[in-house]
């Protein structure tokens, strides 16, 4: 296996910390994570920001949703300082493809931008990611 540049794998890391349950159920942790100028398009289609984020998944948490799976991530340093990931997931048999931008600041990785964007497996058409 090919080794990631360091900035790719510290932000991946940082990915997975944001499925774990217990950061996604605090709101210190989270509004550490994301940058201040935060935006997402989530799998509705809808606009959210940091603040929104923040206070949907603090009360997402209280009622246990259960795990959220990450799979195929793969990421890329587009510059210095910024970092593009994309990945799938599933929660309760629900599958998204997602993106997220992290930029660089103050030394740490904040997550700048995110988009998740539902999708179901169909066998009559051909997955693009099957070999990435």
């Amino acid at each position: 296996m090919t080794e990631l540049p360091h900035p790719v794998a510290e932000v991946i890391e940082n990915e997975l910390r944001l499925l774990d349950p217990e950061v996604r159920g605090s709101a210190p942790l989270l509004a550490a994570m994301l940058h201040p100028d935060f935006r997402e398009i989530g799998t509705s289609g809808r606009l959210w920001d940091r603040d929104m984020v923040i206070a949907a998944l603090h009360g997402e948490a209280t009622t246990r949703p259960g795990p959220l799976t990450a799979s195929r991530m793969r990421g890329a340093e587009l510059c210095p300082g910024l970092v593009h990931l994309t990945f799938d997931t599933e929660h309760k048999g629900a599958r998204a493809h997602r993106s997220s931008l992290w930029r660089l600041g103050d030394g740490e990785w904040l997550l700048y931008f995110h988009q998740a964007t539902p999708f179901v497996t169909n066998p009559s058409v051909a997955d693009p990611f099957a070999d990435a």
